[in-house]
């Protein structure tokens, strides 16, 4: 799948408090990765998210090979699932 670097960040700061705990729990995951996931850099804690990015507008293109977080975050947020 592929999301612009700017619309992943607005996914991670639309979250409520608590979101990222929540999603990592749920599948699973460090929460570390799942800040990574959405941008983070920190791979001291948290492993390498599996993505490319390839610059563009609005910060680049991100492809995603799992959707899972993005799923979970989406809804959270109440959005329709499409993926």
């Amino acid at each position: 799948m592929n999301i612009t670097f700017d619309e992943l960040r607005e996914i991670k700061h639309s979250l409520p408090h608590g979101s990222i705990a929540k999603i990592a729990n749920e599948l699973q995951l460090d929460e570390q990765y799942v800040r990574n996931y959405f941008g983070a850099t920190d791979f001291t804690t948290g492993d390498i998210v599996p993505m490319q990015k390839e610059p563009g507008p609005r910060g680049g293109i991100v492809h995603l090979e799992d959707t899972a977080i993005l799923n979970k975050a989406r809804e959270i947020l109440g959005y329709k699932l499409s993926d």
